[in-house]
């Protein structure tokens, strides 16, 4: 076994990442206070192709160095916009048949690996702020709410560390005959 080289890696440029087709999946993040998760939510957004990526509320945008930090060059990459009201973006999306999920623990929330993707649905994920989740009133105008199952002491997890495992688990679901292990030479 030998590390791979980052010129081995074939990575895409910006503009090669540009023209390359997205996955049907966007992010929201509802009032994310934390520059680093921010960026972290860029890398995250670039590693899985996500197709837009909404910063709302009070959640900072680029340029900002500490987001720049953890988000390594993927804020020219990812597709962004910023709106003030995170509300009006998930009725916006909705309004063009995309199905929302707060990514929260709500009642009646499905447990992520029992949630089934449907074929050319798009799907919009939304994160929220690290201490209170998303709003209520965006969970509430939501088609879906996800729940990512924790079986420790703390019920909790990192935003980015949460948008990386949702990301993950519905690209695989969506994306699972293009998904194979790549040879490196």
């Amino acid at each position: 076994m030998r590390k791979i080289k980052n010129n081995e890696l074939n990575r895409l440029s910006i503009k090669d990442f540009k023209s390359a087709k997205k996955s049907s999946l966007i992010v929201i993040l509802d009032n994310v206070r934390s520059l680093n998760n921010i960026g972290s939510v860029f890398r995250n957004a670039d590693a899985f192709r996500v197709s837009h990526l909404y910063l709302c509320g009070i959640t900072a945008k680029p340029p900002h160095k500490d987001i720049q930090k953890t988000a390594l060059g993927s804020t020219e990459s990812v597709e962004w916009t910023y709106s003030k009201d995170t509300l009006s973006v998930v009725k916006n999306l909705q309004s063009k048949k995309i199905k929302v999920i707060a990514v929260e623990q709500v009642e009646n929330a499905k447990m992520l690996q029992d949630f089934t993707t449907t074929k050319n649905e798009v799907y919009a994920l939304v994160f929220g702020h690290e201490v209170k989740g998303v709003s209520q009133e965006v969970v509430s105008q939501c088609d879906y709410s996800l729940e990512i199952p924790q079986y420790g002491t703390k019920h909790s997890l990192n935003i980015s560390v949460s948008c990386g495992i949702v990301l993950w688990s519905l690209y695989s679901k969506i994306n699972h005959s293009l998904i194979s292990p790549k040879s490196h030479k």
